[in-house]
């Protein structure tokens, strides 16, 4: 075991991070979930990520975007994305996709990988996601904020869990307040990424047809069970 994971052991075993070294990972959206968890994965060893993204830093994505600073605004995020994944863990096999994720590309950018991460931020996009992810066989971690209030679940292929949560006549693009600070994607990419480490290395997640909510204004965590239907 090389001494950049030795504080993984304990916690994880060795035979499990040896294991994480061998999967992909693919993370869809690098803004304020994106770049956390992106941050996270780097950090605990997973072998390949791939991040997606074809939007640019503004000036509003300062206040909570991990990837955004003043002097590269502009700058493509999935760019940005891979010059933090040199500077952090240069042994991750790491590639970024400057597209937006739709429904011709989706199946072709989530292939291969043995999970995907969700840190997108409209319901629709999520529906493609959550779909391409059912037809290719890999298993999703959602993760969503809003304000001071997040929500992780783990979706298996071919769940309806995201269907139920965000099918709607709009196409999933009521969602008005677009508030978000600092810590909230923060909190919510450090749940998604201790669901997906589970997974990865075999260990009991959150039940498939439940979602955790966080109110982080309250200070409480909730578990809905949305059933199977």
């Amino acid at each position: 075991m090389e001494e950049r994971y030795q504080r993984n052991l304990g916690a994880l075993t060795e035979e499990e991070c040896a294991l994480l070294r061998t999967r992909r990972v693919c993370v869809v959206g690098c803004g304020g979930l994106g770049g956390s968890i992106l941050e996270l994965l780097l950090r605990i060893g997973v072998g390949a990520i791939t991040a997606v993204d074809g939007d640019r830093f503004e000036a509003s994505n300062l206040n909570r975007q991990l990837l955004s600073r003043a002097d590269n605004l502009g700058m493509g995020k999935a760019a940005a994305a891979a010059e933090r994944a040199a500077a952090v863990n240069p042994q991750v096999e790491f590639r970024g996709v400057e597209e937006f994720l739709d429904g011709d590309n989706c199946r072709r950018l989530i292939a291969g990988h043995h999970l995907v991460m969700d840190a997108l931020d409209s319901g629709e996009s999520r529906l493609i996601l959550a779909r391409g992810c059912a037809r290719e066989g890999i298993p999703l971690i959602h993760g969503a904020i809003r304000g001071w209030h997040a929500q992780v679940a783990v979706v298996p292929p071919g769940s309806p869990l995201l269907e139920r949560l965000y099918r709607r006549e709009d196409g999933g693009r009521g969602e008005a307040d677009k508030s978000c600070l600092s810590f909230t994607p923060a909190l919510c990419a450090a749940l998604q990424v201790a669901e997906g480490v589970k997974l990865l290395c075999g260990r009991p997640t959150l039940p498939p047809d439940s979602l955790l909510m966080a109110d982080l204004l309250h200070g409480s965590f909730e578990m809905i069970s949305l059933g199977k239907g």
